[in-house]
């Protein structure tokens, strides 16, 4: 501190300690050790937990992503079938076989109805080949 009408002053010594050795504490280095040991695990559980976390929200996208695909896919499939049955209709085919190929409908006297033939049982004792 400077005060009036006084100086103060302070030589620094310069010490050369490159000679003096310091004696290692082993119980620091093994406190040191064991901190960073706790450390680098406490981040791995943090790096897994949230690796974890990630994964799962990504599996919860994608799994979105499929349900969005399948519904899509769902109602293709449902418009396809609509049309197949629309253009399976007996109208329509009978329509288009009257404009297009020039047919005409059976009279009632000209139609020839089949009868299905109902596979009859096979008889108790008796060997049946199947495919």
């Amino acid at each position: 501190m400077d005060k009036a009408g006084t100086f103060e002053y302070e030589i620094r010594k310069d010490f050369r300690n490159n000679q003096i050795v310091r004696e290692v504490d082993e119980r620091r280095q093994r406190d040191l050790w064991m901190t960073l040991g706790v450390g680098v695990a406490l981040v791995g559980v943090l790096l897994f937990s949230a690796w974890q976390h990630f994964e799962l929200l990504r599996h919860g996208y994608r799994l979105e992503q499929m349900q969005r695909d399948r519904a899509a896919e769902n109602d293709i499939n449902r418009h396809l079938r609509l049309e197949m049955e629309t253009l399976r209709a007996p109208q329509r085919i009978e329509k288009l076989a009257i404009e297009r190929l020039g047919m005409v409908s059976p009279g009632a006297a000209e139609a020839v109805v089949l009868e299905r033939v109902a596979p009859q049982a096979a008889p108790a004792k008796s060997v049946v080949a199947s495919r």
